[in-house]
């Protein structure tokens, strides 16, 4: 592919002393160093996708696994229920 690119001068430079130690051409030179350049800012990628094995929850019948907050939180007012309501009653024996 044929473009046209603006070089900064200090970025020519170091082009022209590659092509020199290398004894490329100019376009050759610039491929590779763009391609050594490009290369760390392409992200790695992991050579056996992520995969999650999915196991069986065993819960019991009746319980629904998309409910288990509720559950939790129906059990957490139970025991607020149950303290509340054994505090009130030795509030009242002590009275």
């Amino acid at each position: 592919m044929r473009t046209t690119v603006t070089i900064d001068p200090d970025v020519y430079q170091l082009i022209q002393a590659a092509m020199q130690r290398s004894r490329r051409s100019f376009k050759e030179t610039l491929n590779q160093a763009l391609r050594r350049g490009l290369a760390d800012m392409v992200p790695a990628v992991d050579e056996q996708p992520f995969r999650v094995d999915a196991r069986l929850l065993g819960l019991r019948a009746g319980i629904d696994s998309a409910r288990l907050n509720q559950l939790n939180d129906d059990q957490e007012v139970d025991a607020f229920l149950s303290v509340t309501h054994r505090l009130q009653s030795d509030t009242v024996n002590e009275s």
